[in-house]
């Protein structure tokens, strides 16, 4: 699932695919349908562009499409050559395999089974991802590390919630940043 034409374009360039363009953030109930028949049939990966419209729609897929997987482009991944907004179809084929090849599910954090949450509030702080005044450069970091697209501080603990990401996964990638700050 991309957001347009360009989009599909470019990925077309790279492989034999078939895309579903939401054709901007204001989607309608027969674009969720058609997605939502993907979904039964094939799977969806929702690939948007690393900017707000890119967030939203992601946010509504996922809340009207159970079970779509999310991949990300870092910011820098999607800036185009000359002047214009952030987008996929502005990303190197590197990019854009890396991309994919990172695709992450969600837990449905409204069924009885949901596991709880691998990494606290707290323990986010205690990491400097919430309340520092370098918070945003260590977000940074941590979400390029685990390709999990820009975020705020609250954004991140509900990525790492839904997409079950393991305390010691975001303990190491610290750690490196730890000893990268303390090398510069």
């Amino acid at each position: 699932m991309v957001e347009g034409r360009d989009d599909t374009r470019r990925l077309e360039e790279i492989y034999d695919v078939l895309t579903i363009e939401t054709r901007g953030s204001a989607i309608d109930e027969t674009t969720l349908n058609e997605i939502a028949r993907a979904q039964d049939e094939f799977g969806v990966i929702v690939f948007t562009d690393p900017d707000v419209s890119g967030n939203k729609i992601r946010q509504i897929i996922q809340s009207e499409v159970p079970g779509v997987k999310h991949a990300f482009l870092e910011r820098e991944e999607a800036k185009p050559n000359h002047k214009g907004s952030l987008g996929v179809e502005h990303a190197s084929d590197e990019a854009i395999k890396r991309a994919l090849g990172a695709v992450y599910s969600v837990i449905d954090p409204n069924s009885p089974n949901a596991p709880v949450p691998k990494l606290t509030l707290k323990e986010l702080r205690a990491f400097g991802l919430m309340g520092t005044s370098d918070a945003q450069k260590r977000r940074d970091y941590l979400t390029q590390a685990l390709r999990i697209g820009h975020t705020n501080g609250k954004q991140l603990a509900k990525r790492l919630y839904l997409f079950q990401i393991e305390h010691s996964q975001v303990a190491q990638i610290m750690e490196n940043y730890e000893a990268e700050e303390f090398k510069a």
